[in-house]
């Protein structure tokens, strides 16, 4: 069994390699050309063994912050935690397993939101659950129109 070194050294400077060996400028680049693949895809993807999908998220968020696209990339992150959860798109009823399924891919991106947007993406939540998307739907980017009417991007 090999060592899991993801916490070992820069991890910055690691990330910013990886991504630029794969001929992208940017951590977003490099995901947003993947948009449905989960945080652990994409990490594996960099460094099977050195390199953690909480360790992407936190290098998405900076570039985000640093270019004022937090928005886009809440969006986006409620896109990869629907296509992990839901492979099949929403369910065309909320019955236990349909049910759980849903609060997992919803938990798991309000708990993923940065503490700026958290209010923002519960009422995402809330309104998804309230009022479900077509069954199937199944948005494939942070641009699906859906996701942009629930969860506009702010004037800046």
């Amino acid at each position: 069994m090999s060592k899991d070194r993801s916490w070992e050294g820069n991890v910055k400077v690691r990330l910013y390699e990886r991504v630029r060996e794969r001929g992208y400028d940017s951590l977003t680049a490099f995901a947003e050309a993947r948009p449905t693949a989960s945080l652990v895809a994409l990490a594996e993807e960099l460094g099977p063994e050195d390199v953690a999908g909480v360790q992407v998220f936190s290098g998405l968020v900076a570039e985000a912050e640093r270019n004022n696209r937090v928005t886009r990339l809440v969006r986006g992150q409620l896109v990869r935690e629907l296509c992990d959860c839901l492979p099949n798109g929403w369910p065309a009823v909320l019955d236990d397993p349909n049910r759980f399924d849903v609060a997992h891919a919803l938990g798991a991106w309000i708990a993923f939101t940065p503490e700026t947007h958290k209010e923002r993406a519960r009422k995402v939540s809330d309104a998804l659950l309230a009022t479900p998307p077509p069954p199937g739907w199944r948005p494939l980017g942070p641009d699906d129109e859906l996701l942009r009417t629930l969860l506009p991007d702010e004037e800046v």
